[in-house]
């Protein structure tokens, strides 16, 4: 019975420590929002976080601001299935079970500027993520592309560019 329990637990080990990261890219994701230069468009309605394809964290991202507000807007998160589907947020996060380089044309084009793109790919950050989550000797990281938030009109506080991991050019 004994080895059974540990046979379990062994298990569930990697079970385990994807909940604790994506809790961490969650916590994370909302506090990037407060760090960054929004535009009076982007401060209007709803503050809208879109997640294309990853249930987890749009759950743990409802979780962890319920009954939270930004400012004077309330935090919105709604989920896409794919990147046809997107439509105009302040934030849209592309789970890792989407290669951004084959749709970040579309997303970029659907979402227009003033929006801040969050990924978790290697190399994204290439193709027009302006965060992008990375894993670097064992430890959840993250990389900044100051140029493709420029582009978009967003502009990232100091304090932001003071956390991050890299900083890509």
């Amino acid at each position: 019975m004994r080895k059974l329990l540990v046979i379990m637990a062994v298990m569930l080990l990697p079970v385990v420590a994807q909940a604790q990261v994506t809790k961490a890219k969650a916590m994370l994701t909302l506090n990037f929002i407060r760090y960054i230069g929004w535009s009076d468009e982007a401060k209007q309605g709803d503050f809208v976080i879109g997640v294309i394809r990853d249930k987890d964290l749009a759950n743990q991202l409802r979780t962890q601001s319920a009954g939270k507000k930004f400012g004077f807007q309330d935090v919105v998160i709604k989920e896409f299935k794919s990147a046809e589907e997107v439509e105009k947020c302040q934030v849209i996060y592309c789970s890792s079970s989407v290669s951004f380089g084959r749709v970040s044309e579309k997303i970029i084009s659907t979402v227009g500027k003033g929006t801040l793109i969050i990924t978790e790919q290697e190399g994204a950050a290439n193709n027009g993520s302006m965060i992008n989550f990375v894993v670097r000797d064992e430890k959840l990281k993250f990389e900044l592309s100051k140029k493709n938030a420029s582009y978009a009109g967003i502009q990232f506080g100091a304090k932001l560019e003071t956390m991050t991991a890299a900083i890509v050019l």
